[in-house]
């Protein structure tokens, strides 16, 4: 397999995890599948981390997001769910 291939599939897979997170959290049946909505709430999701707030809110939103990994994980259940590598 060709490279660019490779990278493309990588890139693919990491779409639909990221994807998977917005109907995981409930945001799809929440805003009714309204993808301007959805959107709209990205942006303000990255206006705020761009803000003097945003390393507090990144530090809330990461706490947040690893007390749903484990409530979702099954009791005595020794999978730990890889974090994503930071991407520049």
């Amino acid at each position: 397999m060709r490279s660019w291939q490779i990278e493309r599939r990588k890139r693919t897979r990491h779409l639909i995890e990221l994807g998977g997170l917005v109907v995981k959290a409930g945001v799809v049946d929440l805003t009714g599948n309204d993808r301007a909505m959805i959107y709209g709430a990205l942006l303000w999701i990255a206006e705020k981390l761009k803000s003097e707030d945003g390393e507090r809110a990144r530090s809330i939103w990461t706490k947040l997001g690893k007390i749903g990994f484990e409530m979702e994980r099954p009791a005595g259940s020794n999978d730990r769910v890889q974090p994503q590598q930071d991407r520049a």
